[in-house]
């Protein structure tokens, strides 16, 4: 915004520190309102930084420090699009002492956004890994990011003891395939399942949605190489062939359609406070608290809180703990209040749940087993309270240790699976989280009592995985929240279009 005096112009919109854009300029306003739309790639899975200038313009110099500074606002994209009707009013700031207005932020989704592709896959003599059998190959699917590094957004199911598989067709929102970039790589990757979760890499191929677009022709016949072979063996060709058999594409109702309508995310925290994290007040413990650095438990809740909290009006969050002692009498509790007020476990805001969080290892006694079903049920019973779509419940379980009660919560994660409600686990420490993939689903979908879950609604991810040290710590954080954060949009569009859920009309703009 920028102009002639007193003519407001945004000076520029930024995302973190690199200058976006600048609006149109109008002439003699005290409230412009503006034209000229940004348009900016949405991840809800990570945290996109926006500040917006704004100028009065008293030249055509396009230098701002030539120009009157009239004020600034800092917000998040998702701040905007998670506002009733995706409309954001912020006060302007930056200068001290003066009240410099406000500013009215809008967002609303292109419509390439709504595609949905449906694609289906078979394969031809791929590489023979088992010994005693063929292979169970499984494909997954990686799109890739704006800094070069990919992320999951497929896996298809397992096809038992075949180099021939042909795998049942999938849907998948085109922005979770190439976030709106048609060119963008999309790389697949072959694997032999293996039931202790050590796959064997069969091979690999990159592809991208236009060259998918084309659909079952000879440009979609992708030979699956293996790198090491390659640079190993002088004749090597490939391991197999994967052919496109079918690609179709179709709007639907999009994640945002639904934030729009008001569908407000719950999130609630779940924390591990068994006795294997180790003594709180020793260095060695994973709740540790150092007066320099946040410990595991805390930087896993801030990375994927502080995105998720755009999407909840009131910012209050149920906080609750597991397997500890708790006062006045000591007994063994799996789902007790941080906060210390089991009529109401919300805590205020991200900072809310950290302050409560630091409050209870000051009072409980870390203690055992691990049993993760009080929990899980614990938020099932206030999702089975609201099925109309109105609202979405997400639990983050931070861990550090083998689960206890496997049979119980496989029970309740079946049942938690018909519900508007996902979960997320995040596994601390160096233990081994076999059992956390298991819940995952991943490869096969979690059942129990002969029942399966009728979605995949658990992600998992080891903290390790995106620990670095040092100054790029701040890096795996925002990879730890894009990796656990990916699923929820697709798995609340899952939910609304099992139960024929529609989002309700977007409410009217008002300036």
């Amino acid at each position: 915004m920028w102009a002639p005096s007193p003519c407001p112009g945004l000076g520029r919109a930024s995302r973190s520190s690199s200058a976006f854009g600048r609006t149109e300029v109008i002439d003699n306003s005290l409230n412009p309102d503006f034209l000229h739309k940004f348009v900016l790639d949405y991840c809800f899975e990570e945290r996109q930084n926006l500040r917006f200038d704004l100028y009065d313009v008293d030249s055509k110099s396009p230098d701002l420090s030539k120009h009157d500074f009239l004020g600034q606002a800092f917000c998040t994209l998702g701040e905007i699009v998670g506002s009733a009707g995706s409309r954001l009013e912020k006060p302007l700031t930056g200068i001290p002492g003066k009240k410099c207005g406000t500013i009215i932020l809008l967002a609303e989704e292109l419509g390439n956004c709504r595609d949905v592709a449906t694609l289906q896959f078979c394969a031809n003599k791929l590489d023979k890994k088992d010994f005693f059998g063929k292979s169970d190959p499984f494909m997954v699917f990686y799109r890739s990011n704006e800094d070069g590094t990919f992320t999951i957004c497929h896996k298809t199911e397992v096809v038992r003891n075949t180099l021939n598989p042909v795998w049942a067709a999938f849907a998948i929102p085109v922005r979770a395939l190439c976030n709106g970039d048609h060119d963008r790589a999309i790389k697949v990757e072959v694997y032999d399942w293996d039931r202790d979760g050590s796959h064997d890499f069969i091979g690999e191929f990159t592809t991208s949605y236009r060259e998918l677009a084309r659909g079952q022709s000879h440009f979609n016949v992708y030979e699956v190489v293996n790198p090491r072979k390659k640079m190993k063996k002088k004749k090597y060709l490939n391991s197999g062939t994967v052919t496109l058999l079918s690609f179709t594409v179709e709007a639907e109702h999009t994640f945002l359609d639904y934030i729009k309508g008001g569908t407000q995310l719950n999130f609630t925290v779940a924390i591990d406070f068994t006795a294997s994290n180790g003594n709180p007040s020793q260095p060695t413990s994973l709740h540790y608290l150092s007066p320099f650095q946040l410990n595991a438990y805390s930087l896993a809740l801030r990375a994927v809180g502080d995105i998720i909290q755009d999407y909840d009006s009131d910012k209050m969050f149920p906080a609750l703990g597991f397997g500890a002692k708790v006062p006045p009498d000591g007994h063994v509790s799996h789902e007790f209040p941080l906060n210390g007020d089991a009529s109401n476990p919300a805590c205020h805001g991200i900072a809310g749940v950290l302050e409560a969080y630091q409050r209870s290892l000051r009072h409980v006694q870390l203690y055992g087993p691990t049993n993760f079903a009080p929990v899980v049920n614990h938020v099932a019973r206030s999702a089975a309270t609201v099925l109309d779509g109105s609202q979405y419940f997400v639990l983050l379980i931070i861990t550090d240790g083998v689960i206890s009660d496997m049979a119980q919560t496989k029970e309740a994660i079946v049942n938690a699976a018909k519900l508007p409600m996902s979960i997320i686990i995040v596994g601390v420490g160096q233990a081994e989280f076999d059992a956390m993939v298991e819940l995952d689903g991943d490869d096969i979908r979690i059942s129990s009592r002969g029942k399966v879950a009728e979605r995949d609604i658990v992600q998992f991810v080891p903290f390790r995985d995106y620990m670095t040290g040092g100054p790029g710590a701040g890096l795996s954080m925002a990879g730890l929240a894009r990796e656990v954060l990916a699923e929820i949009p697709d798995q609340l569009l899952s939910y609304m279009k099992a139960r024929g859920i529609k989002p309700h009309p977007h409410p009217s703009h008002v300036p």
